[in-house]
């Protein structure tokens, strides 16, 4: 006893929904928040979708992230003022700087990674300001692996994870000078995909060791009970084509959850929608399960790739899906390519059994691997 890591709490702000149940609802339903761009102009870039939180905006000097954090924090429930916090975010107040570039007045401070957890554990009154794990698109996939990896080496019994990401002109003409843009609303896994839509967001993730949870009679939503992390160092911002890196962080979870590759039930990948992306995902997943195929789904094509925000967002969904013993519709996905058959839906599906795979891939070529079980106490 007090090995065991406990999802006490989860929340997320997307442009699907202002909170998970609304999320969830829209994604179950197939709905997709990706449309026409309206907040900078977009003739100019590879695209003019994102998923976009509407009427997400920044008052005087301040940057958009405290607007989202106001959407977030009234929802994290019951964190301990002694709750060590990890956040995640690649950009955090990025918006700031483009103001600045612009001789706008704007606060420097928010430009700043530091600027994220300082924030949030003033508005929390937690004793600690905590730190940022910036990491690409699997920013936040690690930071809830370090945050279990804290509970679980007896560091900490309590550990909230928080993270966010905007859209703004700043990463969206980067990714378009990368060609990573879809022209279209993405269509993850499809055969005539053509790359990536932007997405925002923010979510929380608040864990406990089993000691804590069960003497504080806290609800169980879910347990973290596996987790790996790779870097394969193959290129600046392509994924390895073989997915060396990521079975590696699969392989490294497994072993942890002291699992078989038989009893994971199914899979939230990454499934930005890029050509390299899905296909370095699917040759990973193949590679470790064979010919069988758990049901995946990707939630990029409804509320886009929320970049740093992604893991969590993902494990909160993770954790929404095993309690509700069913997985959202692949949105955007019309042909499945070849190896994606079989294994990805258009429609939403039920599942069985008690573990859930997610997994997030970065520049860099950072990998991440994340096991969740199903909420009941064992």
């Amino acid at each position: 006893m007090g090995m065991n890591v406990f999802v006490t709490d989860c929340a997320a702000v997307t442009a699907l929904g202002s909170n998970l149940e609304e999320l969830w609802q829209g994604l179950m339903a197939g709905k997709t928040a990706i449309h026409p761009v309206q907040r900078f102009p977009v003739l100019n870039y590879r695209s003019r979708f994102a998923a976009c939180i509407e009427g997400l905006s920044s008052a005087g000097r301040s940057s958009m992230t405290h607007d989202l954090l106001n959407r977030l924090v009234p929802q994290i429930r019951g964190v301990p003022t002694d709750a060590m916090l990890i956040t995640a975010t690649t950009k955090a107040g990025i918006d700031n700087l483009e103001k600045f570039k612009r001789g706008a007045a704007a606060d420097r401070n928010d430009i700043l990674l530091s600027s994220i957890p300082a924030a949030l554990s003033e508005t929390l009154a937690l004793e600690n300001i905590g730190f940022n794990i910036s990491a690409a698109c699997a920013s936040s996939s690690i930071a809830v692996a370090r945050a279990a990896a804290l509970i679980r080496n007896k560091r900490a019994d309590a550990v909230l994870v928080c993270c966010i990401d905007l859209v703004t002109e700043f990463v969206f003409s980067g990714f378009s000078a990368l060609g990573a843009l879809s022209a279209r609303p993405a269509m993850p896994f499809d055969k005539d995909r053509n790359g990536l839509s932007l997405g925002e967001g923010a979510a929380s993730i608040l864990l406990m060791s089993e000691t804590r949870c069960r003497r504080e009679k806290r609800p169980v939503l879910g347990q973290l009970t596996g987790w790996g992390i790779s870097g394969d160092a193959f290129h600046l911002t392509a994924p390895a084509r073989d997915g060396g890196g990521l079975i590696r962080a699969i392989r490294k979870a497994l072993a942890m959850a002291q699992i078989g590759v038989d009893e994971i039930s199914t899979i939230c990948a990454h499934g930005t929608g890029t050509i390299h992306n899905d296909s370095m995902e699917l040759a990973a997943f193949h590679s470790i399960f064979g010919a069988r195929k758990p049901s995946a789904y990707s939630v990029k094509g409804a509320i886009g790739h929320t970049l740093g925000a992604a893991g969590g967002i993902e494990v909160a969904i993770g954790v929404k899906s095993l309690s509700e013993k069913c997985i959202p519709p692949t949105v955007g996905l019309i042909s499945p390519e070849e190896g994606a058959r079989g294994l990805v839906s258009s429609q939403p599906q039920k599942i069985e059994g008690d573990y859930l795979l997610t997994t997030n891939s970065g520049f860099g070529g950072v990998n991440a691997a994340v096991i969740l079980k199903r909420g009941q106490v064992s």
